[in-house]
């Protein structure tokens, strides 16, 4: 379809899985302290190289990426929508791009549970800067060979938020209590941001 977004960008933590609530008890356990609202700004969608400078020592995002697959092996929720809007990308012609500020190892966990097979995976280690710079959403567009702001990005935090807009990519912005729109949905929403 002419409305179509040239490719389908995902964000996988909070997006596809609800894993910030895991990533939250990982950062405080290797923190050795309770997080508050006042951590939220330096935790959330962001990469493990940043929190662990935030906690003060670049060292510990060994801990962090340990701390984080523990849980993520244990303990893995799929937000509700996503298998069937994957499901419904599969059987089209929209490429898909995985978007993650995870690290490939703990990517690499989730990516089996997903049951979809993406045209390229972007983990934290293939870009020099992470989200919230726009690095990741151009990389994904460039190798997918498509203009970034004929793509559609899917986020949930305010770091990958901003990261995608400063690609230039649309954003769809999704909540995992409210779960993921239909492929219906996402080609609306695409469709409405589009409009001159």
């Amino acid at each position: 379809m002419r409305s179509d977004p040239a490719a389908v960008l995902l964000d996988m933590d909070g997006t596809l899985v609800d894993t910030e609530g895991l990533w939250w008890q990982a950062v405080a356990a290797v923190a050795g302290r309770p997080l508050s609202s006042d951590d939220v700004p330096h935790v959330h969608g962001r990469t493990i190289e940043d929190v662990a400078a935030y906690l003060g020592e670049p060292r510990l995002a060994a801990s962090l990426t340990a701390a984080f697959a523990d849980r993520v092996s244990r303990d893995l929720t799929i937000v509700p929508g996503a298998p069937e809007l994957l499901s419904a990308l599969a059987a089209t012609v929209i490429p898909t791009a995985l978007v993650s500020a995870s690290p490939r190892s703990i990517v690499e966990l989730v990516l089996p549970r997903l049951g979809h097979t993406f045209d390229l995976v972007i983990a934290n280690e293939d870009t020099k800067r992470g989200k919230p710079w726009p690095d990741p959403y151009l990389e994904a567009a460039r190798r997918l060979g498509v203009a970034p702001s004929r793509c559609v990005a899917v986020e949930d935090s305010p770091t990958g938020i901003a990261a995608a807009r400063a690609a230039g990519c649309r954003v769809l912005v999704v909540r995992p209590e409210h779960g993921l729109p239909s492929l219906d949905g996402l080609r609306r929403s695409f469709r409405e941001r589009v409009r001159p």
